[in-house]
């Protein structure tokens, strides 16, 4: 199978990025140390059997990965992705443009969205839905999704357009999110419950995540997309206590998410919950640790942790890129330490990213179990 390799002989490394091969070169090399890289490195042979890493170890990278004031920090290797194509990226595009359907995948410009749409190793695709538009009331500084204070109005078909889409979906779990809906009086949750209701009409077995906003910690609202037939309640908390005003939008704060993952509990003990953190925004381990410490106290199951990337010039910078051993860390600290039931921790990790599906699944699947041999 052809690759793609990107050849830069200014860092001496040779990376792995797609299937087809084409060749960046950068001939800025100046050094004796880059061209002595670059002839102890892999050679021709190595190339033609493909005995090329597809990434560089944290521990082989020597650049910067704490930016320093007006420094500007360059990707580094673990995080760069695969440029999405292929025909599965390309009929699941043309399925939701044909149903005008957006999802967070484009929106929020997910590094994962090639593996995801192209199915990845079980050539199984899947996208994350946005519903409510593709315009916010709320303008978080990390976030691409568009501001708007007074959205378009919903759309009446979308719950049912959702559900068609999904039901000839060759899988049997998803994700399902929504902007935020100020502007309205239930803040949208009763948009979301009639989708969610919609698909297990069609789909009754499928598995149904759905990723909310905090509703303003509205108890009916809250309770509306619980009774919705919902398996999985996820929230994300997004950041550490101390970053929150400069993070998030100031309508959103760290006890009013944790306060809804907390009132899901309390109605509902037997569902799963799940938030997800990003890091390299400059919080400190001490932080993170009080930050876990919080969700695991307000009984959430599931945890995320990824890395934060600017999506644009006008979001705020990333202060820090954690190593994916340092994610791995946190990733034992959280399930072995603290005892969560399910920890996705690593730098391309996403909330909503699907390698996590496979193991919530099966939590919900036992649980389901349990029930019916009481019974």
């Amino acid at each position: 199978m052809a690759k793609v390799i990107i050849f830069s002989i200014q860092e001496g490394l040779l990376i792995n990025y797609s299937r087809n091969i084409f060749c960046l070169f950068s001939t800025r090399c100046q050094s004796t140390k880059s061209s002595h890289r670059f002839i102890d490195g892999p050679d021709f042979q190595s190339f033609l059997r493909g005995d090329i890493p597809s990434k560089t170890s944290s521990n082989s990278y020597t650049g910067n990965l704490v930016r320093k004031k007006s420094e500007h920090l360059r990707i580094p290797p673990w995080l760069k992705t695969e440029i999405p194509i292929g025909k599965n990226y390309s009929n699941l595009k043309q399925t939701l443009s044909k149903l005008d359907l957006n999802t967070v995948c484009v929106e929020a410009k997910c590094p994962n969205i090639n593996e995801c749409w192209n199915g990845g190793e079980n050539q199984i695709s899947t996208a994350t839905i946005m519903l409510g538009g593709d315009e916010c009331t709320r303008g978080c500084r990390f976030c691409s999704v568009k501001t708007n204070r007074k959205p378009q109005p919903l759309d009446p078909l979308e719950p049912q357009k959702t559900a068609e889409a999904i039901s000839k979906w060759n899988i049997d779990y998803i994700v399902l999110t929504s902007v935020d809906r100020d502007d309205l009086d239930d803040q949208g949750s009763k948009h979301i419950a009639k989708t969610i209701k919609e698909i297990k009409l069609l789909k009754p077995n499928l598995l149904i995540e759905c990723l909310t906003p905090d509703f303003r910690g509205n108890h009916q609202c809250i309770e509306t997309i619980i009774n919705s037939g919902v398996d999985v309640y996820s929230h994300n908390i997004e950041t550490v206590k101390e970053l929150q005003s400069f993070v998030r939008d100031l309508r959103a704060s760290y006890d009013q998410s944790l306060n809804v993952l907390k009132y899901v509990k309390s109605i509902k003990s037997n569902i799963i919950t799940k938030t997800s953190l990003m890091l390299g925004l400059g919080e400190t381990d001490e932080q993170i640790k009080q930050t876990l410490d919080d969700i695991k106290l307000a009984q959430i199951d599931c945890l995320t942790l990824g890395q934060y990337m600017r999506p644009t010039k006008r979001h705020l910078k990333v202060k820090e890129y954690i190593t994916p051993e340092k994610f791995d860390f946190w990733k034992q600290y959280g399930e072995n330490y603290l005892g969560f039931k399910y920890v996705a921790s690593g730098p391309l990790v996403r909330s909503s990213y699907r390698a996590g599906e496979y193991f919530i699944k099966n939590i919900i699947n036992k649980q389901k179990e349990q029930i019916q041999n009481k019974i």
